[in-house]
């Protein structure tokens, strides 16, 4: 690098400052995502403004944006269009959806906490989850993303729950959760971002700030989109708290009767109402006309009883 006032590098300078390789700024340049150098002789000249755009591109791929995606937010600000909205919806959309904050836990704590006993299969199993993270540097201790989570299969595993249950239903609430995001954002995407995105309903576009430039997203309507993910952010969590709150006194009423013998209110004396199916009644109603389904099905019950009588009392005869 030179001792110019403009500070210049080499590409091999260049992939040092900026811990990209010099083969995936080649790759940059010949996708466009890389301003191409300055060429000087035999020599390629790059300058702060190289290094800029690959720190840009690698916090981008950070948040899990696509190469395609990058292309487009970088083509927008190049063709001097403000993108101060888009980056705000981008740090809305990335920011915390949870007041919960993340925890440290020591690995002799996290034994202790799940019989004492070291188990390193389960531990790589929650760190699959992402349950825990790894901490480089320090095998006896791990990041805890959501130290509910863990409380909650600590006091699982506590009331006799074995490990390998608690992993397998994680597994399986975290598909059916994951299907319920989805289709909360598909809903407000439909209802209040297509308001944003013109004519464009595609979910995908409401929480990925690069699409929506693909889809011409106007900064100020991108400054918009984001207060408004700000206001229904805590939305999608109350609904599904209230919902499992009212299928939990549901279901779990339903449980006990089942399998305790919890009879539930004393039901009154006397006979029970039988429902029906639809069709027979439809059937009915067709035969005898609507006014004429009660005593129908009265005078059939009474036969099919006389009938079973007589049919007995012929049997012991015999």
């Amino acid at each position: 690098m030179s001792d110019q006032a403009v500070a210049e590098y080499r590409i091999e300078d260049l992939a040092h400052h900026s811990g990209a390789t010099v083969r995936t700024i080649r790759a940059y340049q010949d996708r466009g995502l890389l301003p191409k150098p300055e060429r000087r002789g035999r020599s390629n000249v790059y300058r702060d403004t190289h290094l800029a755009r690959l720190r840009q591109i690698a916090d981008l791929l950070d948040r899990g944006y696509t190469l395609a995606s990058i292309k487009e937010l970088l083509e927008a600000w190049d063709a001097g269009r403000g993108l101060g909205g888009v980056l705000g919806l981008v740090a809305e959309v990335h920011g915390p959806w949870t007041d919960e904050e993340a925890a440290r836990i020591s690995r002799a704590e996290l034994d202790e906490r799940f019989g004492g006993t070291p188990d390193d299969t389960a531990v790589d199993e929650a760190c699959e989850l992402g349950v825990l993270e790894r901490i480089p540097g320090r095998a006896d201790e791990f990041l805890v993303p959501s130290p509910q989570e863990l409380a909650v299969a600590a006091e699982l595993y506590s009331a006799g729950v074995p490990l390998p249950a608690i992993t397998g239903h994680l597994r399986e609430l975290r598909g059916q959760v994951e299907h319920i995001a989805s289709r909360f954002l598909e809903f407000t995407t439909e209802h209040v971002f297509a308001r944003y995105l013109g004519h464009h309903t595609d979910a995908t576009a409401a929480v990925d700030p690069a699409c929506a430039v693909e889809l011409t997203l106007t900064d100020a309507a991108a400054t918009a989109a984001a207060a408004m993910v700000r206001r229904l952010r805590p939305l999608a969590q109350q609904t599904v708290d209230a919902e499992l709150a009212r299928a939990m006194r549901l279901l779990a009423t339903r449980h006990l009767q089942r399998h305790l013998g919890a009879a539930g209110p004393p039901q009154p004396p006397g006979p029970a109402p039988v429902v029906l199916p639809a069709e027979t009644v439809r059937a009915v109603q067709e035969l005898v006309g609507a006014d004429h389904v009660a005593a129908f099905v009265r005078a059939a019950t009474e036969r099919e009883l006389q009938a079973r009588t007589m049919n007995e009392l012929a049997r012991r005869g015999g």
